[in-house]
């Protein structure tokens, strides 16, 4: 189409290790921040955390809350060093989705509680857009997970071994 940019279009003008690395690896500390920072929410206050939940009617909030801190911290380290950050991001879009859906239900709640809990459902599926994108393009070029040790005998990327 004339005038249409084409998916790489946009960053001709943009050296490589920009627009192949620095900012997939922007992109995944962004996505991360959320993660890390609810982590951190769940160490230094399990206790108001699980109350939250118990709210919610959940049962088994212990298991739950530490299967949820593992995701959000593992998660977060696997996104930000690039290692196994597809795996990471899809594990995180479905925990992210099950949390959105059951902790922020907003069409259950009236007044200043379903305005709050609509912006952090849609603040949700904002940040699960980003993991799916993730899950699906990899994270660039500046990942760990693209650092891979060549077997003895084989033929390196740059020559033979």
């Amino acid at each position: 189409m004339a005038g249409s940019i084409s998916a790489v279009g946009w960053r001709r003008g943009l050296p490589g290790w920009v627009g192949d690395g620095l900012l997939p690896l922007v992109g995944r500390v962004f996505l991360s921040a959320e993660f890390s920072l609810a982590a951190l929410g769940k160490t230094f206050d399990w206790k108001g955390q699980a109350a939250y939940m118990a709210g919610h009617g959940m049962s088994l909030v212990a298991p739950l809350l530490g299967a949820a801190l593992l995701i959000e911290a593992l998660g977060s380290l696997c996104l930000v060093a690039g290692l196994w950050a597809r795996g990471a991001a899809s594990v995180m879009f479905v925990y992210l989705g099950i949390v959105s859906i059951r902790l922020h239900d907003f069409w259950n709640q009236a007044g200043a509680a379903a305005g709050a809990n609509q912006t952090e459902f849609f603040k949700n599926l904002g940040i699960m857009g980003g993991l799916l994108l993730l899950a699906v393009h990899g994270p660039g070029a500046w990942a760990l997970g693209r650092l891979r040790v060549p077997a003895r005998g084989a033929a390196r990327p740059d020559g033979p071994a």
